[in-house]
């Protein structure tokens, strides 16, 4: 038998097929995107569970690298807790009215654990032997070691193959590069939640300004969990939206080369 009647013969492997869906109403979509404001002031009306706990498993099917999922959503209702959160977040009005206080947090603490769940939970009867290497591996992308032992290395070694022309990924050389890498990935499932709300009625104000160690003695947070924002949300008041919304020349910003 000649190896081209060989490969003829080779059952086709099966690959997973996943159609994109049809019938996504575009006008839809740009009116959520458009009408998200930073609303600085909500009604006194609740958030209904159901609505709260969809957004927020929209938030979690964000895109995230190597499925690791970086992240923690902290739903602030414990009054106490409440209060101090609003007094980190600097007394701000979109804290002090909003119907609930969310705080995003980016981990770099889970790398390891995440990475063992792509391979106990990929979604087959069995992880496919590539995947089970990849996450064996992966890990080490994102950690630095003991005194950024692991961190130091991957520095002179990527530097060292990048001379011999070697493509190389985004890595972590110290544990600010992993901060900044879980961040990033965070801050994309925020942006889905507060798309979420809007489709739903609700509006928000993802709020930078607020002090962060208070913000981790509140909620017991370890020094690899950082938070990213917090995010007041709510019933859009009357008077809630205090400026129009303005961008800056898109020339400013769009580079086609």
């Amino acid at each position: 038998m000649t190896a081209a009647s060989q490969t003829e013969n080779k059952p086709e492997k099966k690959r997973y097929y996943e159609p994109a869906p049809e019938g996504i109403d575009i006008e839809n979509f740009k009116k959520v995107v458009q009408s998200r404001r930073s609303v600085r002031k909500f009604t006194d009306k609740a958030i209904p569970n159901d609505v709260l706990d969809e957004c927020l498993d929209l938030a979690l099917l964000a895109p995230n690298s190597s499925n690791l999922q970086p992240w923690t959503f902290y739903v602030v209702q414990n009054p106490a807790k409440k209060k101090q959160l609003v007094k980190a977040c600097l007394g701000q009005l979109a804290a002090k009215t909003a119907a609930e206080l969310i705080v995003c947090i980016a981990r770099t603490d889970r790398v390891d654990e995440m990475a063992k769940r792509n391979i106990s939970e990929f979604p087959f009867p069995e992880a496919p032997a590539a995947v089970q290497k990849y996450y064996k591996f992966i890990p080490y992308n994102y950690k630095t070691g003991y005194f950024n032992a692991l961190g130091n290395f991957k520095k002179v070694a990527f530097k060292v193959a990048r001379t011999l022309d070697k493509q190389l990924p985004v890595t972590a050389f110290n544990a600010a590069d992993a901060k900044l890498w879980a961040s990033k990935t965070t801050a994309l499932a925020c942006e889905n939640f507060v798309l979420a709300l809007r489709a739903y009625g609700f509006d928000s104000c993802m709020m930078e300004g607020f002090d962060e160690p208070l913000v981790k003695k509140i909620l017991g947070l370890n020094a690899q969990q950082y938070p990213v924002m917090v995010i007041g949300a709510g019933e859009r008041a009357k008077d809630g939206v205090f400026f129009p919304q303005y961008r800056f020349d898109r020339e400013l910003f769009i580079q086609k080369i």
